[in-house]
């Protein structure tokens, strides 16, 4: 499969790892659909925090938050997360409003994701911290990407991180912070940005990828079976959303109905295809950096 990513960072990346060599590589797309099935499997285990990282810009704010948060020296009241640090952050990177990253946090509070720190170092508003359920799935999801790139390399990353709690802490800032500046990661392409910057469209673009027996197009398309009305109750989302969402994909050409008009019956092109591959590559190549380092295996 030829993709559109290129490398996107340093020289001391593993070569098998960077993007470019990610899309060579014969095992990428199955373990990328065996990736989008995990990951379609952790959002129904944990829907609500699904939910809240289900669009790209809360997906960003989230992992700029949990960097923050492990980047925090809790002796240094001027560390950690807070509304002001996270805007801070977005600014030199993804980029968000000032409303959006205090609303984004506000509700993080209200669900009991985040919490205010115990400590008193400072007079002014403490630093949040994430809660014992936040921590479990940020450690989970890390670890569903290690399995993704040892099913495609053979290595042993999950039984590390599972014996070294200390790596993925390490890692998780690292990967943040290079991914966060990456505009090739933050403006995704245009098939896929159709869907990730809808409310729950990224878990409804994994859960599409996991449909088909293979992710290798035939004749320019993968075909899928959806009901889009159990699409819609599926991620807590209106019927109106999703067939919105379709029928903007189907107005680009990166989704179409069958022919014959069979119920339930979509195809994907090879395009949105290419497009989710290259840039769940950008993802994988800069976890796979961020792992090394924090391992000293670069």
């Amino acid at each position: 499969m030829q993709g559109t990513a290129s490398k996107s960072a340093g020289d001391d990346d593993s070569p098998g790892m960077t993007a470019d060599a990610l899309l060579r590589n014969p095992r990428f797309l199955h373990a990328l659909q065996e990736s989008a099935r995990t990951l379609t499997a952790v959002s129904e285990l944990l829907p609500r925090i699904a939910r809240l990282v289900s669009s790209h810009r809360k997906w960003m704010l989230t992992h700029a938050s949990y960097a923050l948060h492990l980047e925090r020296e809790p002796r240094d009241p001027e560390t950690g997360i807070t509304a002001a640090r996270l805007l801070k952050f977005m600014r030199e990177t993804g980029g968000a409003s000032r409303n959006t990253a205090t609303a984004f946090l506000a509700e993080l509070v209200a669900y009991k994701l985040l919490r205010p720190t115990t400590d008193r170092q400072s007079k002014r508003a403490r630093p949040l911290e994430p809660a014992a359920a936040s921590e479990d799935a940020m450690r989970l999801w890390f670890k569903t990407q290690m399995g993704t790139l040892d099913g495609i390399d053979g290595g042993e990353r999950v039984k590390r991180v599972e014996t070294d709690r200390g790596i993925f802490e390490r890692a998780q800032p690292l990967a943040a912070r290079r991914l966060l500046k990456d505009p090739k990661w933050t403006e995704p392409p245009r098939g896929v940005a159709i869907f990730v910057w809808a409310e729950s469209g990224g878990a409804i673009l994994d859960d599409l990828m996991t449909r088909p027996a293979s992710l290798t197009p035939v004749e320019g398309k993968v075909w899928i079976d959806v009901n889009l009305a159990k699409l819609a109750q599926r991620y807590m989302v209106s019927n109106t959303h999703i067939r919105r969402l379709f029928a903007r994909a189907e107005a680009a050409g990166f989704i179409g109905k069958s022919d014959d008009d069979t119920r339930n019956r979509y195809w994907m092109s090879a395009r949105l295809i290419e497009e989710y591959a290259s840039w769940q590559a950008i993802k994988l190549e800069a976890l796979a950096s961020a792992y090394d380092r924090a391992t000293g295996a670069r």
